[in-house]
């Protein structure tokens, strides 16, 4: 597991998101503020859900497991439930397997998928 930090959760843009996958991550675990509970303004976990459901629908779409994406909200105070849900997530990835093993997908087909779906990203953002 590679932690990232980032400010907000709202940071993790969703070309992000498909470009660790495309680099060969077997799944994606995003944690963020509780909603209606960010420390900002702006409200970024909001954009966290928004970000992660379209993601999903792409992953879907190119023949991955959604559920190689994840995303639970808690508060900074909560390192026990990241602790949980991080054990729960790296155990289900464990159990799917590398990338595009448990989807029948080869690892050319796999970064070929990923590499159109992460030209699209533009386009989604102006939606």
């Amino acid at each position: 597991m590679r932690l990232v930090r980032v400010m907000c959760s709202g940071r993790v843009d969703l070309d992000f998101i498909l470009r660790a996958f495309a680099k060969g991550q077997d799944g994606v675990f995003i944690g963020g503020c509780k909603l209606d509970e960010c420390n900002y303004v702006t409200h970024g976990n909001y954009d966290t859900y928004a970000n992660t459901h379209i993601a999903k629908k792409i992953l879907e779409h190119i023949g991955l497991n959604p559920k190689r994406l994840r995303t639970e909200f808690m508060s900074g105070a909560d390192g026990n439930l990241l602790a949980d849900y991080t054990d729960d997530f790296s155990r289900e990835i464990k159990e799917m397997g590398p990338i595009g093993t448990s989807e029948g997908l080869d690892a050319g087909q796999v970064k070929f998928n990923l590499a159109a779906a992460r030209k699209l990203v533009p386009y989604l953002r102006l939606v």
